[in-house]
């Protein structure tokens, strides 16, 4: 996270908090607090939780992230990682992951493969060991924290 922050630093962009931290164990105090939740590159039980939505990985992305804002999550999967039971990401997945992730507050607003400018905003020095978007292929998931009604 340290060259994330630098590059912050170097643009200016304030009110950022950068936490480390399972997706499953989210402080409290961060109920709400996220105009933007950002996931690039998940492996292992964070990749496994958001393609799933599981709740502790769904439950804690919605729980801090503000109503109306989004969660976006940059993923790959390989046929090494399918053979851990993961699913394939294709078209196929959206309809599975809307009905998963509205059992928590979040509606799909968009499942699509990555474009090469998507996979490059992220700046991920592991997509570029993972040869994302060249030998292997990127999907992009955004979801929208539904607002609570009155």
């Amino acid at each position: 996270m340290a060259p994330a922050w630098r590059r912050m630093q170097r643009q200016r962009i304030e009110n950022v908090l950068l936490v480390v931290a399972r997706a499953e164990e989210l402080p409290s105090t961060l109920d709400g607090l996220a105009d933007a939740t950002t996931v690039h590159f998940p492996w292992g039980s964070l990749l496994r939780g958001v393609l799933e939505a599981e709740a502790g990985v769904a439950g804690g992305l919605a729980r801090i992230t503000r109503e109306g804002a989004d969660v976006t999550a940059v993923l790959s999967v390989t046929e090494r990682e399918r053979s851990l039971r993961l699913p394939a990401l294709d078209d196929r997945l959206g309809p599975v992951l809307a009905e998963r992730y509205a059992a928590h507050g979040l509606t799909l607003a968009d499942w699509r493969p990555a474009t090469r400018h998507e996979i490059e905003a992220t700046h991920s020095s592991w997509a570029k060991r993972l040869g994302a978007g060249d030998q292997r292929s990127v999907w992009r998931l955004r979801l929208v924290r539904e607002r609570t009604l009155p």
